[in-house]
């Protein structure tokens, strides 16, 4: 019977950063997930690298924190960071006594501001609102979640974690009052087993409050919805907020060849977290607010639409979750409920992952009298190393884009350089790496790997080739139309809230193209 030191339920940005630490310390480490990672609120928001800035006035707490780990990040993850900038613009039904208080609030947590003119703003940013009377520029930044996770997966197994994806946790091993392990189900075989440990760590996000029940312990979660819309192109070179206390549709971020723009705010069952569907009314919320940061945002196609469920700590009676802190939380159960084994580490935003997995894998060091310092702050994940080489030809630098250093693992040879997807220029060589060392097994797993699928087209052109060369490298030729079918099914659910005009054609040819 193999034992590990600690099991980490949960592959999100938490989960995956903490088997990353965990595994750099030397801990016999198990990273588990019911689905592939990134696929709950870490693969759900706006990619937005935050500087702390929004949430300065109200929560100051947590503004420290993302400012801290933003200067963190853009150094060990720099292949995941775009330095966009970012600017707090001021409206004239915003006045100018907010941006005042935020200017003080943000240099008090440390966070450096720049008054601009109305004026200087709009020479930085021409798409953003000519009536805007306030400009704050602030260092806000773009981020790729997927490859975030992805990069974080990939040093922990470098490092020895075991990581097993599309295992379900079914129960809690528990003997007395001391947690001993979980039993998981394979979900590809259907197959059962008790997996031990020293310590196990739930890090499974809104989730997190079902895992703790198998504890019989209690969180109190909050599931809050935010809803996000996808446009064709990007709308500006920087992170653009509107500068008022938080609200609906107020922040657009520039990703890749695309925007994002949202997000909305409230409480949801928590039935409904695991189908989670974006509404027409939250649809035309989010153009009617966004279009007042950028104008042209409302005569721009929208190709999709999505939601997450933000994994806060309850503590008011908030209706729509927005005053209800962002800081870390970290439950020792064995304290807070007299139930050993059993750590809870949820709350806080993407940006402070790291931080949030520092935290944790301190603990279990302290408790397992494991004395190794936590690293993750210095050591660059996997791609974000120094630059080793250059780009030789367009498909080779647009992989690099992603893949950073990792490109040394690909082969551009005439056949490796074959781009599959036109959008975001992936090639054979991009996905046969993805198959290899990332642990893609569907088109999903895929796209969240290598972004296959993502840009304007939304796959209309490319997932054909994409199922069939997939489906060669993992040895299964024969099933590359249900590996299609599956990611068209899923994706469908993002493509109808915003099926109009432009849209509407597109997704009538990619019906007629594809069958469905």
């Amino acid at each position: 019977m193999k034992e590990f030191d600690v099991i980490i339920i949960g592959g999100g940005a938490t989960g995956a950063g903490t088997a990353r630490d965990c595994a750099l310390r030397g801990l016999r480490t198990l990273l588990i997930e019911r689905e592939d990672i990134a696929c709950g609120a870490s693969g759900r928001n706006h990619g937005l690298l935050h500087s702390g800035a929004r949430y300065a006035v109200n929560d100051p707490e947590s503004a420290a924190e993302c400012i801290k780990e933003n200067m963190i990040l853009r150094r060990i993850a720099r292949n995941c960071v775009e330095a966009t900038g970012g600017l707090f613009i001021s409206l004239p039904e915003d006045g100018l006594e907010y941006q005042s208080d935020f200017i003080k609030k943000c240099e008090a947590s440390g966070i450096s501001t720049e008054v601009l003119t109305p004026q200087k703003a709009l020479a930085l940013e021409p798409e953003i609102n000519p009536d805007l009377i306030g400009a704050v520029k602030v260092p806000d930044a773009s981020v790729d979640p997927f490859r975030l996770v992805s990069d974080n997966v990939l040093d922990a197994r470098l490092h020895g974690a075991e990581v097993k994806t599309r295992h379900e946790v079914l129960s809690l091993i528990k003997e007395g009052v001391t947690i001993m392990g979980v039993k998981a189900l394979d979900k590809e075989t259907g197959l059962t087993e008790n997996i031990y440990a020293h310590y196990v760590i739930n890090a499974a996000g809104i989730w997190g409050a079902h895992i703790a029940e198998m504890a019989v312990v209690k969180i109190g979660m909050l599931p809050a919805k935010g809803s996000l819309l996808v446009f064709n192109q990007r709308l500006a070179k920087m992170v653009i907020n509107r500068c008022r206390k938080p609200a609906n549709a107020d922040i657009l971020v520039p990703g890749d060849v695309v925007s994002i723009i949202g997000t909305t705010s409230d409480k949801v069952p928590f039935e409904q977290c695991d189908n989670m569907k974006v509404t027409k009314d939250e649809v035309e919320l989010l153009l009617r607010e966004g279009s007042k940061l950028v104008p042209r945002l409302s005569d721009t196609r929208v190709i999709r639409a999505y939601a997450g469920v933000r994994p806060l700590v309850a503590s008011d009676n908030d209706p729509t979750g927005r005053n209800v802190s962002r800081g870390v939380v970290l439950l020792d159960h064995s304290q807070r409920d007299g139930v050993r084994g059993f750590i809870t580490i949820t709350g806080g935003k993407l940006t402070s992952y790291r931080l949030m997995a520092q935290m944790v894998t301190d603990l279990v060091c302290k408790k397992l009298s494991f004395e190794k310092p936590c690293q993750t702050a210095q050591l660059p994940l996997p791609g974000s190393e120094p630059d080793k080489l250059k780009g030789t030809s367009i498909v080779m630098k647009a992989a690099m884009e992603r893949q950073g250093s990792q490109v040394q693992a690909m082969t551009f040879d005439q056949k490796g350089s074959e781009i599959i997807c036109e959008c975001e220029q992936v090639s054979r060589a991009e996905i046969s790496y993805a198959v290899k060392v990332l642990g893609v097994k569907t088109l999903d797993d895929l796209r969240r790997r290598t972004r296959v699928g993502m840009g304007p087209c939304q796959s209309c052109y490319c997932i054909k080739k994409a199922a069939m060369l997939l489906a060669q490298e993992l040895g299964t030729p024969k099933q590359a139309e249900n590996l299609e079918k599956e990611f068209l099914q899923r994706r469908w659910k993002g493509i109808v809230p915003v099926c109009w005009g432009d849209g509407l054609a597109e997704a009538e040819l990619l019906r007629k193209k594809y069958g469905r």
